[in-house]
């Protein structure tokens, strides 16, 4: 194993410890809504249930007694927002602040940015606000984007959302509610408070993913420069430039890998407990598939958007979490109120019967969830 490292005095970790680092530090304790989702930092969203909202499945495992839906349904009670950042999802507000003031989307012409500003107008005498109300006052019609025609008025407030001058107030049947921000705060201009910003932006990134792969870190840091601060592109470059600086490290096979200072992967603690695991597609433990390839031996994708007959693993496999290991897979549906598994398996399918205890218990775990 040809290794490096810039992490002394600690030891080099070896692929088997940075798994079940990956694992412990994401997966830590069960605690509030609050917390875990101050913990994470970011909690992505996405509106599939099969069987519920990866929002949902990502705070399952870490909150407490969570029930599906509570995200939404505490919302406007809690001090986050919903927002893009490296993809859309949950933010706390202190790191929503750190995005702003964005550039009008680049798809604007002129003639958008008008019916924009009169969208605002709008939103602000009326209050609380849904897509379908701005819709039917405006009457924008249609556009063709990215294959598909789409509503204008709902581009028109996603663009605003995204500029940071209206916020989602909650959602109703999944619908966002939107109310516009009367005003904000003027952010620091100068050149250092840009580089401070997109440095702890970026170290939210690794707090989440890490340990990172370089290529992951990279992908990672262009999906901030092209989607989340665009205007503090070069302030992410430069602060990815200095990674090696910032950021504990150590080459492990010829693969760079990167976490927060003052952790270590090599640590005793980081055991795996034998409680078994459904993790969403975009949980933080299996989110980056580079990473997840390195750590665990195969190659896992998300095939809901593929035809049937092209699937292998299913409509929304989850890796199942197994004593340190991701052994294989499972998919779950709700049918007539009954919870219904299929699994699938990398390799060998863990026969003893712990392995079909901790089976049982999170089938039940997870039926408590859904409430069914």
């Amino acid at each position: 194993m040809a290794v490096s490292l810039r992490v002394s005095p600690l030891r080099v970790p070896s692929l088997r410890q940075l798994g079940r680092y990956a694992i412990v530090r994401s997966l830590f304790t069960a605690t509030s809504l609050p917390r875990a989702i101050a913990r994470l930092g970011f909690v992505q969203a996405d509106p599939m249930r099969a069987p519920a909202r990866a929002q949902d499945l990502i705070l399952a495992q870490r909150v407490e007694g969570y029930r599906a839906g509570d995200l939404e349904r505490r919302y406007p009670r809690l001090a986050i927002e919903e927002a893009f950042f490296v993809n859309y999802g949950f933010l706390p507000r202190k790191t929503v602040s750190l995005l702003h003031p964005r550039d009008v989307p680049r798809e604007w012409d002129a003639k958008m940015q008008a019916h924009a500003q009169h969208v605002l107008a709008f939103v602000r005498q009326r209050g609380c606000t849904r897509p379908r109300d701005v819709q039917a006052h405006f009457e924008h019609g249609r556009i063709r984007r990215w294959g598909s025609e789409l509503k204008i008025s709902a581009l028109l407030l996603e663009g605003l959302h995204y500029r940071g001058l209206l916020r989602v107030a909650r959602r109703e049947a999944g619908a966002r509610i939107y109310q516009a921000i009367e005003s904000t705060p003027q952010e620091d201009s100068s050149a250092e408070a840009r580089l401070a910003r997109a440095g702890r932006l970026l170290d939210t990134v690794v707090q989440l993913y890490a340990p990172l792969p370089a290529a992951s870190l990279g992908y990672l840091c262009g999906l901030l420069r092209r989607y989340g601060v665009p205007h503090l592109a070069a302030e992410v470059r430069q602060v990815q430039e200095h990674a090696r600086a910032r950021y504990a490290h150590a080459q492990i096979d010829g693969v760079l890998w990167f976490w927060p200072q003052g952790e270590n992967p090599c640590a005793g603690r980081h055991r795996a407990a034998d409680r078994l695991r459904f993790l969403s597609p975009f949980d933080p433990v299996v989110w980056d598939r580079r990473r997840f390839h390195l750590l665990w031996g195969w190659e896992y994708k998300l095939e809901a958007y593929l035809p049937a007959g092209r699937r292998r693993m299913g409509h929304y496999a989850m890796p199942v979490l197994w004593r340190g290991h991701i052994p294989g897979w499972a998919n779950l549906k709700v049918v007539d109120g009954r919870l219904q598994h299929e699994l699938g398996f990398a390799g060998p399918r863990p026969r003893d019967s712990a392995f079909r205890r901790a089976l049982d218990e999170a089938l039940h775990r997870m039926r408590e969830f859904l409430e069914l």
